[in-house]
């Protein structure tokens, strides 16, 4: 069974989608139907500091981008979301690199 998770103007919703070659994030206001930022492996800045986009060292890119992004909008808890994958390799390696960065969730 599929729980809904649903994000706030507070505490925005962390989205991650796994695909077979890329990985994708973005952090989503659920209340205002809104997009706040995102980031993965296919965004310029991103793709020329990586060799392949489909293992563990390019999600935490993703990350540390992605923490980064959401710190300088003020955005320090989040929620996270899976979307029902396992948490495991990519999909916790991209967690991990938003926890160092200081988001919590």
């Amino acid at each position: 069974m599929k729980r809904k998770i649903r994000g706030t103007q507070n505490r925005p919703r962390l989205c991650v989608f796994r695909s077979n070659k890329h990985i994708y994030a973005q952090i989503i206001d659920d209340t205002n139907k809104q997009i706040i930022t995102s980031s993965s492996t296919l965004t310029k800045e991103i793709k020329k500091n990586i060799t392949l986009s489909n293992n563990c060292s390019a999600a935490q890119i993703v990350g540390k981008n992605i923490a980064q992004k959401s710190k300088k909008l003020g955005i320090d808890k989040i929620i996270f979301d899976r979307q029902n994958k396992i948490y495991h390799g990519r999909i916790q390696a991209l967690a991990e690199a938003v926890r160092e960065e200081g988001i919590k969730f």
